[in-house]
Formats: C-alpha cells, structure tokens, sequence
C-alpha cells in the first residue's frame, strides 16, 4: 500500500462550510457513465488493472476454511494460465490486491496464502461489521485481535449514528482510537453511504474519517440496501481530493456492493482516472470490494482471447 495517512487536527470549520450541488453530482454521474469504453487490447489491458485492484472477498455466515483456502488460490490465480500466456501477462505474477474475510478466518487466510508462496495481503472487516454498534471497547478488541491474527489491512465501519447527528469530534476520535489499533496495518474507513441519508453527510463524513487518519475510505458494507453508487462516488473522491491539496496527503478509495461486471469495473476505473488521476490507478490508492466480479472479468479475457464466451465448465473457479 501507498505511505500511510497520519491524519490532520479536526477541522470543524472546513466540515461546516462543506455544501454539494446534488443535480451537478447526478449530471457529472451520468457523464462518467455514458463513456464509450475502451475496447480490443485497451479494454483487455484496462480489465487486467481492474483485477490488481479487487479485495477478494467472502463475507458470509458459512464461511469454511475450506471455501476460504479457495478464496486464496483464486486470489494468487485470478486468470487462467493459458488466457493470461495469450495475452503476453503470464511472467507478470498478477494476482488480486487483496482477500478480505472476517476477523475469524484471518488465520485461515494467512496460512493458505503462506502455504501457497505468495504475499498477497489479508484484509479483514472489523469494528461490529457491518452495523458499527458493539460497543467501542468490543470493536477495540476485534481489530487488534485480526492485527495479531496477520491482517495487513483492517476495514473499520464508523458509527453512522455519530454522523447522522452530526456529532463529528466524537467519530474523529473513535476513529483515531481505531487508527490507533490498527498498529502497522493499513486503516479502510467504510462510511455506510447507504445509511448516512445525504450527499453532504458523506462528504463531511469522508472529510473526518482521513482527518482521523484513514488510509482509504469505502463506500459500503454490501450489506445495506443501497452501496456503491457512481454520485457517492464523485462526492467521496472529490474530499479525497480536496484532502490531497490541502494537505498533500493522498488517501485510497474502495468501492463495494453490488459491482459485479467487467463493465462495471470499466466504469470505475474511468472515473478514478478522470477524478484524481493516473497515480489512483493502482491497488495502493484503488481497490475494489468484490466476491463476483473477478469472475465477469475472466469470462471476458477468455472472450478477448479465443472470440467466445465460457461455458460454465471452462473457467471453473469463477
């Protein structure tokens, strides 16, 4: 990951003064998304970026350390050998930016990944994933126990009712504490867009979550009824933005929920390039949350590389 964002002192004044022109963010959203997108070589190329930057991700109550050692060996091999020699990418040691699991199965994660020679870093959710309302010392506990389980990267949760009362010294500080926590491993703040009621609220929410020291911030739990969306977006990367110029620190951005096609991620990685530039096209500063996605994205190669789609029995790990 990129160098680490040490946070700011609260800055109340910027949070007050922050105002978004909501039909601008629709119209700017509807923009990105009417991009004719890249095709041919340029779209293989731009899909092959897409999956360096996917935190692999099983985030269900049956998870197994069976189905998580699955996880993994996708993770190293997100492409099929063959489809990856015909696009000259083989000898490139592409692999997903991360696996992200529950705290509980970060042993089984770091042990798969060590078993199978690669360093691909184990990110866990923490912080009473996905609602935020164990108590503080609870959520304290969970991230220094995934720490000490191998996590590199810990994705917090923030308690939304802070933000949606506005109460912004107090998820400053709950924040640092998290922060605080999270020792050497790198810090995922998710905001819970879905539940935070307003464009303005996730700005200044964005705002205090790097102010306290978030190394990215992240749309969503894919638990609630609305994630990732392209508005939330603009609004999320134009704070990160804004942090960057004020403070010439850059934060990461992790979109999650419900993106599950190659188009999608086309989308996205269009919108990182336009927004905040080339140097966001990485997985130290992009990630993207997905659990079905790197599956759309090899049917694609496999499509780029022989001119039709997969049956269901050619790319059996998808």
């Amino acid at each position: 990951m990129s160098s680490r964002n040490p946070g700011s002192e609260l800055d109340l004044g910027w949070i007050s003064r922050v105002g978004v022109n909501h039909p601008a963010v629709l119209r700017r959203a509807e923009q990105i998304q009417s991009r004719r997108t890249v095709k041919k070589d340029f779209q293989a190329a731009w899909l092959l970026t897409a999956v360096t930057c996917i935190d692999l991700t099983t985030l269900s109550g049956d998870d197994t350390p069976s189905n998580v050692h699955r996880l993994c060996f996708k993770a190293k091999h997100p492409i099929r050998e063959d489809l990856l020699r015909s696009v000259r990418m083989d000898e490139q040691g592409l692999s997903t930016g991360a696996v992200c699991v529950y705290s509980a199965r970060v042993q089984d994660a770091v042990k798969a990944l060590k078993d199978a020679g690669c360093k691909i870093p184990v990110a866990s959710v923490a912080t009473g994933f996905p609602a935020g309302q164990t108590p503080l010392k609870t959520r304290l506990e969970e991230v220094r126990t995934a720490v000490e389980d191998g996590a590199c990267e810990i994705d917090i949760v923030i308690n939304r009712t802070l933000a949606l009362t506005g109460r912004w010294r107090e998820l400053y500080e709950e924040i640092r504490l998290f922060r605080e926590a999270c020792g050497e491993a790198h810090m995922k703040t998710i905001l819970g867009i879905g539940e935070l009621g307003s464009l303005t609220t996730v700005y200044r929410a964005s705002l205090v979550a790097m102010m306290a020291g978030s190394d990215f911030i992240k749309t969503s739990t894919g638990k609630e009824s609305v994630n990732a969306t392209y508005p939330v977006a603009l609004v999320m990367v134009r704070a990160i933005r804004a942090y960057y110029w004020k403070t010439g620190v850059k934060v990461g951005f992790k979109p999650a929920g419900g993106i599950r096609s190659a188009k999608e991620a086309l989308v996205w990685l269009s919108l990182m390039k336009e927004e905040l530039g080339d140097e966001w096209l990485t997985p130290e500063l992009f990630r993207i949350g997905a659990s079905t996605l790197l599956g759309d994205i090899e049917r694609q190669i496999y499509h780029h590389v022989t001119g039709r789609y997969a049956a269901h029995h050619d790319l059996p790990m998808a």
